[in-house]
């Protein structure tokens, strides 16, 4: 499998970059879109690398929040024939909230009506197509890092911390093992790692991709992450967006040649 960042933070002169997360995977005969940036700019860059989006078969998002997702109407006018695929718990009521601040992150309003027929949504385990499946979080008490994190899901007039049940992993099976993909790993990394393997017991875990949401952490939350990381076995990361330029730093220090840094254009090989 081929898997090419169309949009991250980290860009170049030819390539923009933007606050935001867009991964093109080629797998087997399949060509699937995971997230779609903050805007259009994936759009931009898909051309200039010569990725089809009009062809592709299927699109994942793998979590309710604006910097993944703002692009989709714009993939809905470009591709006529794929699906969206979204975990069952996405809402439009992502927030940021601090006391009386309030700023929404979540979905552009109106999109899970005004595509209906193109966006599918998940429950459970989901097996999209022989040999990549969807699964959400299984890990208890996710509650707490949304609370954590001032990230809260609104239900009427009511507020409630945000558990995550709109994150979900693209999980690919190769030769060589399982290829995890999870944007922002909100509900971390390293219980991401523990969900999949739980998951598929007789597989080990070759590669997670993504971002981990370390970039508002300090230097010992990172550490103790990193040492649970090295625990799960897995032989290659790959990070950037939402983790920070100084905890990326912190991660390498860790554990070495393991991490590796995403960043527009890059391509990665299993």
């Amino acid at each position: 499998m081929r898997a090419t960042v169309v949009v991250d933070n980290i860009g170049n002169d030819e390539l923009k970059g933007e606050w935001g997360l867009c991964i093109y995977i080629e797998y087997k005969n399949e060509k699937i879109l995971l997230d779609a940036g903050a805007s259009g700019l994936f759009l931009e860059n898909a051309k200039k690398m010569n990725i089809p989006l009009e062809k592709l078969d299927y699109a994942v998002l793998s979590h309710a929040h604006y910097d993944h997702a703002n692009g989709m109407k714009e993939f809905f006018q470009i591709n006529d024939r794929a699906k969206f695929y979204l975990r069952d718990g996405c809402r439009e009521n992502c927030y940021k909230k601090k006391w009386i601040l309030k700023k929404y992150i979540g979905l552009p309003k109106g999109i899970l009506e005004a595509y209906k027929n193109r966006i599918v949504l998940v429950p459970g385990d989901y097996t999209i197509a022989e040999g990549f499946s969807l699964i959400p979080h299984k890990t208890q008490e996710l509650a707490l890092i949304g609370k954590r994190e001032n990230m809260y899901l609104r239900e009427g007039n009511r507020w409630r911390p945000d558990d995550f049940s709109h994150e979900q992993s693209l999980v690919f099976d190769t030769p060589d093992g399982l290829v995890i993909f999870n944007s922002c790993s909100h509900g971390g990394a390293d219980n991401i790692i523990n969900e999949v393997t739980a998951t598929f017991p007789n597989k080990k875990v070759l590669a997670l991709i993504g971002g981990f949401h370390l970039y508002n952490k300090s230097e010992k939350v990172v550490r103790d992450f990193a040492k649970r990381l090295k625990e799960t076995g897995v032989k290659h990361v790959y990070t950037g967006h939402c983790t920070g330029k100084a905890s990326y730093k912190i991660l390498k220090e860790e554990l070495g040649d393991v991490v590796n840094q995403l960043r527009v254009g890059l391509v990665m090989e299993f």
